[in-house]
């Protein structure tokens, strides 16, 4: 009798011990089941908008050139025709004339219309002129370049201090004035 419930105790442990495997696999196997769920990815778009070396070239109905270089341009999304520009060098070929070159930190360029905005440490020779300052509008369309923001205009001669310098690009044509007819223009004989 004893070897009766012997056998029957060896088989419900073996059922026990298989049933206790087969449910320790399964678990396994639950476990390195990974669900995966796809992942929400943020709607940006990573496309770059930044050129290097940029360079832009146009001419007037005069025949006079506008070439201008830039170590980088970063095009604006809201007006494509715009591009913000760094490390500036432009150069103003006028016919019958001597070359405008002009240099700033940073600028903004419209290719639409080809007028330029010049800022920080601005410099435009011309001749023997040297004129800086910190913003310069600069425009094709209105022949015109308004330097303005500490302004220092230097020829061989005078060095001159004033708050802006307005130069009409076909006539040559210039002016130099202040802001506040109570300031006046500050002129120094280099001699």
């Amino acid at each position: 009798m004893i070897k009766k419930h012997i056998g029957k105790i060896i088989f419900i442990l073996l059922c026990f011990i298989v049933i206790l495997i087969l449910l320790n696999s399964n678990i396994i196997k639950k476990k390195d089941i990974v669900q995966i769920e796809p992942e929400v990815m943020d709607n940006e778009v990573y496309s770059s908008n930044k050129i290097k070396d940029v360079k832009y070239t146009t001419k007037d109905a005069d025949g006079n050139e506008y070439i201008i270089t830039a170590a980088e341009g970063e095009i604006d999304y809201s007006n494509t025709n715009v591009i913000y520009l760094t490390n500036i060098k432009a150069i103003i070929k006028l016919i019958n004339s001597d070359d405008i070159s002009i240099t700033s930190k940073y600028g903004k360029y419209n290719s639409g219309n080809f007028d330029t905005i010049f800022s920080k440490n601005v410099i435009i020779n011309y001749l023997n002129n040297k004129i800086t300052g910190e913003y310069l509008d600069f425009s094709l369309k209105r022949n015109s370049m308004l330097i303005s923001r500490e302004v220092v205009y230097t020829n061989l001669e005078n060095i001159l201090r004033a708050d802006a310098v307005e130069m009409n690009i076909k006539t040559k044509d210039t002016k130099i004035f202040m802001y506040e007819n109570q300031k006046k223009i500050n002129i120094k004989s280099i001699n």
